[in-house]
């Protein structure tokens, strides 16, 4: 079985980090876009552009830097507070997943033998 670890981090009641907001930023990096890296989840370029401002607002500096549409066209990259946050994010979740490897092992082993579907009364 191949249980996943997500993380979330609440630093407070109004600044959130988990993994939809790191992996739009790895998006962010691998196309060099808001709206591509949007396009990537299917998401709305206004939902990836207003999740974006809210990662650069949350932290001491912008994660994302922008540049404009127009002749030249537009575009995104991180910054090197955006490649830090996505790096410790992803050294956190897997020091997680390796501290507590032993109780998702024995969690894994409490869940029922049936397959999802049959133990739900599916066919």
């Amino acid at each position: 079985m191949s249980t996943r670890v997500t993380l979330r981090l609440d630093f407070d009641e109004d600044r959130r980090l988990g993994p939809g907001k790191i992996a739009l930023l790895e998006a962010i990096h691998r196309h060099g876009s808001i709206a591509a890296a949007g396009r990537e989840f299917g998401m709305a370029y206004r939902r990836a552009w207003l999740l974006t401002d809210e990662l650069n607002r949350m932290f001491a500096q912008p994660l994302v830097h922008a540049r404009g549409g127009g002749k030249n066209g537009g575009g995104a990259e991180l910054t090197d507070l955006g490649s830090k946050v996505v790096t410790l994010y992803r050294e956190a979740e897997t020091k997680v997943r390796a501290s507590a490897s032993s109780e998702i092992e024995r969690l894994e082993h409490c869940l029922s033998l049936l397959a999802p579907s049959e133990a739900a009364g599916g066919t």
